[in-house]
């Protein structure tokens, strides 16, 4: 396996195909733009499907008929696109379909900017859409591990037969860097045999597949909201992903950040450690499952005075955070939504800023 240089959006448009996608349909919105332009060229190559829809809202029921045949489908937009998704999305998950959905998020809310943001949080973890449902969502924090999701997603999706998200923020697909993909072309497919809408000539089966989402009796809809809900459970005990950072120091300090600002704060704590300050981090590669269980061991080492969520946002990820550390110890917030990056300095100075008054009382 060697190195390729690429942008963000291209690389995750060629994990898409070795993952075995062939089945591309989007919108363009900034800054994805390029994974569409990539997969237009890309598709026909290898013998897959490229569609640009007349909107997003088609783009979303267009791959829901597709996951419903059973196909490996993805789509791409931004902030603003996967909000005219959401409807869709919702069915996609009530009619138990796998399926891919990339967030390359922008500012808002409304039209916002084309700068990098982290404002879609709610947005992906709390159902964007309507009803009682869930997306695995998964947050990169480099092009590499954009990459490497993108080829976990559709198995994924498969296994729970549900939507995934895969949020990344513009930076993550403007930046390039480094790759590497694996030799082999695609992950393994599940058998879709037993639900696909692909013809029962193609599944040599005498029985019709159907794939709904309308329960009239309120029995049945509550049944199958149950039925979702266990796969929702099951993915909290399998799924959850993170990386500690120096969680190992004597640390008075812990942040909890992901994708890009995750980068910025690890730098932040590097620099400080330098300057004989420990502070440690969790950084949640799954937004749902969040890893609630490892931040409050975490929170619970008597080193540490005080939790801090920093995020590109208002605040939204902060509320898992407080819901993980269950009051044991102090949350605290801070970030930026307009379009700016937190730089290291910041990040230390508001780190230290948390520093100085327990050490002043520890003499």
């Amino acid at each position: 396996m060697s190195k390729v240089l690429m942008k963000g959006n291209e690389a995750i448009g060629e994990a898409a195909i070795r993952a075995g996608c062939l089945n591309y349909f989007a919108y363009p919105i900034t800054p994805q733009s390029e994974v569409a332009e990539y997969l237009a060229r890309r598709m026909p190559e290898v013998g897959g499907v490229f569609l640009q829809g007349e909107s997003e809202v088609a783009v979303g029921y267009m791959i829901f008929g597709a996951s419903a045949c059973g196909a490996r489908v993805m789509t791409t937009s931004s902030s603003p696109g996967i909000s005219l998704m959401s409807e869709a999305i919702s069915y996609i998950a009530s009619g138990q379909c796998p399926a891919v959905f990339v967030n390359i998020m922008r500012g808002g809310p409304g039209l916002g900017g084309i700068l990098p943001s982290q404002g879609d949080y709610f947005q992906a973890t709390k159902g964007g859409g309507h009803g009682d449902y869930r997306l695995l969502v998964f947050a990169p924090a480099s092009v590499q591990e954009a990459v490497d999701m993108v080829m976990m997603a559709f198995p994924l999706a498969e296994k729970y037969r549900n939507p995934v998200m895969i949020m990344g923020d513009g930076l993550i697909g403007q930046m390039m860097e480094p790759v590497v993909f694996p030799d082999h072309l695609k992950t393994q497919q599940l058998n879709t045999d037993s639900w696909a809408t692909s013809g029962m000539d193609t599944r040599n089966s005498s029985t019709r597949n159907l794939v709904k989402t309308l329960y009239l009796d309120p029995v049945q809809l509550n049944a199958h909201n149950l039925w979702l809900k266990s796969k929702y459970d099951r993915m909290k005990i399998e799924e959850i992903r993170f990386e500690p950072y120096n969680i190992e120091s004597d640390y008075q300090v812990l942040i909890v950040s992901y994708g890009t600002m995750s980068r910025v704060c690890r730098t932040a704590i590097d620099n400080l450690k330098t300057k004989g300050v420990e502070i440690a981090m969790i950084r949640p590669q799954t937004l749902f499952p969040f890893p609630e269980m490892a931040i409050r061991e975490a929170a619970a080492k008597e080193c540490c005075k005080t939790v801090i969520s920093i995020e590109m946002s208002m605040g939204q990820m902060v509320e898992d955070v407080e819901r993980s550390v269950q009051g044991k110890k102090p949350v605290e917030w801070y970030g930026k939504c307009g379009g700016e990056v937190p730089t290291p300095e910041e990040i230390m100075e508001v780190v230290q800023s948390y520093i100085t008054p327990q050490r002043k009382e520890q003499n």
